[in-house]
């Protein structure tokens, strides 16, 4: 018997990325001509490789979400209108939102599937690489259990992993009643704005079930 829940209203940008990701994953793929399903795509909300980012150690945060398709592999930034400043129809990301996707975009490239349960072989083998100024995590540790267990689901998800693949995207909801959309926000990001505007009760969103 299935069990019925309540209505349940979420505010502000995460709750705006959740719900982003369960009504308009298929727009986010059109974006980039990827046919794949979106049933057939596997979704990671609010993946997270340490909060603390110092330069000298292995934490890079934490995306809004990973998106692996049959094609490609989505970085995914949310930004929401109420919080965002932009200028000159331009968004500006923070540099450790920028370094976060050229970490773990190292980490793609780098990895083959024969390091999956084996992290200590795989640290072994770039030992002393520093990658942006951090330092690949000690086997056992949660930062390196979380990131063998994503990049092992990347591999068996998607083929031929190369930077022509890893795709930098910013999803930038907004109230198209008050906001206007911004066309770019950089060369290596990709803006899919996402009117919520006819989805809200008060900057509150009903979440997808």
């Amino acid at each position: 018997m299935a069990i019925q829940t309540s209505k349940i209203l979420g505010y502000g940008e995460d709750a705006l990325t959740l719900w982003g990701l369960k009504r308009h994953t298929s727009k986010i793929l059109k974006r980039f001509q990827d046919k794949t399903a979106p049933s057939k795509c596997l979704t990671f909300y609010r993946p997270s490789f340490g909060r603390r980012s110092r330069k000298g150690n292995s934490v890079f945060g934490e995306f809004d979400a990973i998106i692996l398709s049959s094609k490609n592999i989505y970085l995914i930034e949310s930004k929401w209108d109420n919080l965002t400043k932009y200028g000159k129809d331009e968004i500006k990301l923070r540099q450790e939102q920028k370094r976060r996707h050229e970490i773990f975009s190292w980490y793609l490239i780098h990895w083959d599937k024969k390091y999956s349960g084996h992290w200590g072989s795989f640290r072994e083998n770039y030992k002393g690489k520093l990658i942006m100024g951090r330092t690949i995590p000690s086997e056992g540790s949660l930062l390196a259990t979380n990131l063998e267990f994503i990049l092992t689901k990347v591999s068996k998800h998607c083929k031929a992993i190369s930077h022509k693949k890893i795709k930098n995207v910013l999803l930038f909801f907004y109230n198209s009643k008050k906001t206007k959309k911004p066309p770019k926000i950089s060369k290596t990001f990709k803006v899919i704005p996402i009117d919520y505007s006819k989805e809200t009760q008060d900057n509150f969103v009903t979440l997808p079930e």
